[in-house]
């Protein structure tokens, strides 16, 4: 685990910047990254490294901070940075986290960054996070942030769209709720960087394939 004091101080500061978003990205999501990214860091043998854990545990509680659907004032962006400086954090340290919780993202991802070191730390993160946006809890994080942006349930009309870049991945007004499962969720799996990870996706992934077969069965009056 990181130093207690200064993780307790990051569940402070998580719990404070995330107090007014919706339930799909509050601090209870990030506590569960946080427990999953633990879990898959012992699964792929990071355990005996007390820096690789720190790194993680802080990667994971800072992740969301300053998330672009969800920053009201610029200086949010800055809160990750300014909280390890002021925690004394080493540089070395410092700038692995950094790393990690600016390059984790899907719109990353789309734009096609690369994290220079692959790094171990960086997988579990990740996945873990990924892990959370899937599965049962996955679908349910799905439509609230759909029903607190107002976005339509779904429309056949409205096809999902099968390439997009960070742009337009981040342009969501014009798309529906069960498009996000096409556009971004049902891919998650393939895209997992750790075998821990992977073998966790398998069953949430294919919870949410047999989902998405019962809703569109249920919307045709066909179940």
């Amino acid at each position: 685990m990181a130093k207690e004091e200064t993780v307790r101080n990051a569940e402070k500061l998580v719990a404070a910047a995330m107090k007014g978003n919706d339930a799909s990205h509050d601090a209870a999501h990030v506590f569960r990254v946080r427990d999953m990214a633990l879990a898959l860091a012992v699964e792929e043998g990071l355990s005996s490294s007390t820096e690789s854990i720190e790194i993680v545990e802080l990667a994971a509680l800072l992740h969301d901070i300053g998330d672009y659907k969800y920053v009201r004032d610029p200086s949010q962006e800055k809160l990750v940075e300014k909280f390890l400086e002021e925690e004394g954090i080493e540089e070395s340290k410092r700038l692995k986290i950094l790393g990690i919780v600016k390059g984790m993202g899907f719109k990353e991802e789309l734009a096609g960054f690369k994290n220079q070191e692959q790094s171990l730390e960086f997988g579990v993160v990740q996945d873990a996070d990924r892990l959370d946006a899937i599965g049962a809890i996955g679908i349910a994080r799905c439509f609230t942030f759909g029903g607190s942006k107002d976005m339509v349930l779904h429309d056949p009309a409205v096809k999902p769209r099968s390439e997009m870049s960070k742009v337009e991945y981040m342009q969501k007004d014009r798309q529906t709720t069960l498009n996000h499962f096409h556009e971004k969720l049902l891919k998650l799996k393939d895209l997992m960087k750790t075998k821990a990870g992977q073998r966790r996706a398998e069953r949430r992934h294919e919870f949410m394939e047999e989902f998405l077969k019962e809703f569109y069965e249920e919307w045709d009056a066909r179940a």
